[in-house]
């Protein structure tokens, strides 16, 4: 008789282990067709899944906030502020191929040691595909998803149009989507009109921008500006006095990539949970 119970046990645990491989075999085939990212290539989203995410946040909380984007090309950004961003948040992007494996093993390792599940290391494409499309979550699936829609982002989309796509969707303050919006409301000027320094806080906050201002004088965005505008001191981007002067944004891919000396975000910030905005 117990035999007979542990041969039924074994053949449950078969079955199923079968229905979860043929349900991850249909979650991924899923993700592999939808959602269409090729009419991204000539169409600019009107309505991101974060966007639709705040708006139930603040309908939760009883809150009216009037969102505030305006889209602009990429051409009409500022040099600064595309390389500032770019410094802070992704230094490996005109290399990779969407994903930055020794960061995510750094983010790994030290989740691991934390007792802690948050990944991290994403690249600007992965924090692209998880505004478009998905949820601040970091279930496991979730980051399948992630993972899967940014692999088709990189193979359909051109590096720069993934810029584009980002700067223009990613939140920089509460109701703010976009660096327009962004530019607007902290310089009230438009986006390629943006000066160095002030390219290297707007990037400085971009972890969390609900909880860190551009203009707060917080000494996290203080340091992170200070180090992100060095950085393009140290690679010739500015000239200290002549910060008038743009450089191509085609200088950002030289045949050699210099790792960022910024730290990573979360090694200065506090975690904030769930709904913290530009994160991994």
């Amino acid at each position: 008789m117990a035999k007979k119970k542990k041969g039924g046990l074994f053949r449950f645990i078969k079955i199923l282990l079968v229905l979860v491989l043929l349900a991850l075999a249909g979650f991924v085939a899923y993700y592999a067709v939808y959602p269409d990212v090729s009419k991204l290539k000539r169409v600019n989203p009107k309505k991101t899944s974060f966007v639709e995410y705040r708006e139930r946040e603040w309908k939760r909380k009883g809150k009216r906030v009037v969102i505030q984007k305006k889209w602009v090309p990429l051409a009409r950004i500022s040099p600064y502020l595309v390389k500032a961003v770019l410094i802070a948040e992704d230094d490996k992007f005109w290399y990779h191929e969407g994903f930055d494996f020794d960061a995510i093993q750094k983010a790994i390792e030290k989740d691991l040691k934390a007792g802690t599940f948050k990944f991290g290391g994403s690249t600007v494409s992965q924090q692209l595909a998880k505004n478009l499309y998905l949820s601040p979550s970091k279930n496991p699936l979730r980051k399948i998803e992630e993972a899967i829609i940014t692999w088709r982002i990189e193979k359909t989309l051109s590096k720069r149009r993934i810029l584009e796509l980002y700067l223009n969707v990613v939140e920089w303050g509460e109701g703010i989507f976009g660096i327009e919006a962004a530019s607007l409301r902290y310089y009230d000027k438009p986006a390629e009109a943006l000066s160095a320094e002030e390219a290297s806080r707007l990037a400085a906050v971009l972890p969390n921008p609900l909880r860190y201002k551009v203009k707060g004088g917080l000494p996290y965005v203080e340091k992170r500006a200070s180090l992100i505008y060095a950085i393009m001191v140290k690679r010739g981007i500015v000239i200290p006095a002549y910060d008038e002067l743009n450089t191509p944004l085609e200088n950002e891919e030289s045949p050699h990539p210099t790792p960022s000396d910024v730290a990573p975000a979360d090694e200065d910030e506090p975690t904030s949970g769930p709904d913290k905005p530009n994160s991994p």
